[in-house]
Order: structure tokens, then sequence, then C-alpha cells
């Protein structure tokens, strides 16, 4: 009996290798879990619902066939993928978290999210999130032309890529300050997300008491996954895509 929790896969048509190994992690270790979290950027960019993309009919298909063996896949939206909606998951049955999600993982208490929120030593990137975030702004650009929608998508990608080569290793890092903050905002211990690509599980006192914040690793040369087990037992590992 496990719980699974991964992130930033950025799947794309052009690594088949990552697809093929997601794929593969479905059918030899998910569908024995007691649940499947995907922490945010699944796909590397969503345009909307409506594109006709043969990889997202394939992966909602394994997701619903997962879901059909019973194990429930819920997702939280990254910044690569936050125009995943209601359609999309409806097709591959999963259940859309809101950005920050407190679940229960066997009795305890654990904070859930992507992670880019806590990035707040990037004040740019911020701006720009909350800008893309507004229902206006999302509505707008859903409404425009299929061909269009991917243009401006791939001007942003660029331009991220461009950005991020400029910005500090600190600057792309979580700040300590805000995981504390989300923390005691919501009374729990124990923290998950992705985003900052950086796998690692950091222990750490607040307030005289211990603890947990574990970051998820990104999807390149190899898999990587969190397991949680019943008895607390928690590993973070790498696998051959």
């Amino acid at each position: 009996m496990t719980t699974l929790f991964i992130a930033d896969l950025h799947l794309s048509d052009n690594e088949p290798a990552i697809t093929a190994g997601f794929l593969a992690f479905l059918q030899r270790e998910a569908v024995h879990a007691d649940a499947l979290y995907i922490l945010g950027d699944l796909f590397e960019f969503w345009i909307g619902d409506d594109d006709p993309n043969e990889l997202h009919d394939i992966v909602a298909q394994a997701l619903a066939e997962l879901h059909d063996k019973g194990v429930p896949c819920y997702f939280i939206h990254g910044n690569r993928d936050f125009l995943i909606g209601k359609d999309f998951a409806k097709r591959s049955k999963m259940v859309l978290l809101p950005e920050e999600c407190v679940i229960d993982v066997y009795g305890q208490k654990v904070l859930i999210l992507h992670g880019d929120t806590l990035c707040i030593d990037d004040p740019g990137y911020l701006r720009f999130r909350r800008y893309i975030r507004n229902p206006i702004i999302q509505r707008i650009f859903l409404s425009m032309p299929l061909f269009l929608r991917q243009k401006i998508a791939g001007k942003l990608r660029r331009q991220s890529k461009r950005s991020n080569r400029t910005k500090s290793s600190l600057m792309m890092d979580v700040n300590p300050l805000a995981v504390i903050k989300a923390l005691k905002d919501h009374q729990v211990i124990h923290m998950i997300h992705g985003h900052t690509h950086r796998p690692a599980i950091h222990d750490m006192t607040i307030g005289g008491r211990l603890s947990q914040r574990a970051v998820l690793g990104a999807w390149h040369e190899s898999g990587s996954v969190l397991r949680v087990n019943p008895d607390d037992q928690i590993e973070l590992a790498s696998f051959p895509l």
C-alpha cells in the first residue's frame, strides 16, 4: 500500500521517451498504489482542452484506465499546464485540486502544491503569474483560434527560457520564509511540492516542531517519484525511463 506523488514531467511530442516512461510507470507501479497525485507540469504546455493533440488523448486514456482499475488520480495545476480544464479532467477521470491543498495521507495532514508560489524572490515571475491566472485573461486567450494560441505559447516558452538563463539559483528556488508561512497558514508540518526540479527531503524545526518538506524531481533522463506508505516511510526515488 503506497501513495505516489510526481510532478514536472513536461510531456511533449518532442520527448517520446518521457511519455513512454510515464505510461510504463502507470502500468507497472501506479496501478498497485492507493492513489496518484500529480503536482503540476504534467505537460510542457497547455493551450486548451480543445487542442486535438494525440499525446493528450494517449495520456487521458492511460489515466482513465488507471482510475478504472481502482487507483484515483489527483491533479494540481503547474505553471506550464494551468489551463487544463474540466473537459480533459473528465476524459482522464482525474480530480482537479486547488493550487494549495491539505490532504490526509495515512493519518498525516500534508500540504501539497506545485511550488511556484513559494519562489517569492522572483517578483517578476509572480507578477506575470497573477496576470496569466486572471480568469478574464484566460477566457480571452481560450477564445482565440488554436493557431494563434500555439503561436503565443511558443513565444512565451522562448521568453521564459531566455529569462531563466539570467536568473540566479537562489531566485529560482523556494524562499524559506514562504515555506514556513505556508506551513503555518495551513497548520501542518508536512509539505510536498515540485517546480524547482531539485529533488530532496528537507527536515526543519518550526516553532519547536520537526517539519518536513519533500521536493519532487523532474522527469528528464530519469523518472522521479515520492512514495509514502502507511508506516510513515517516505522514499524519493528515481528510475530509468
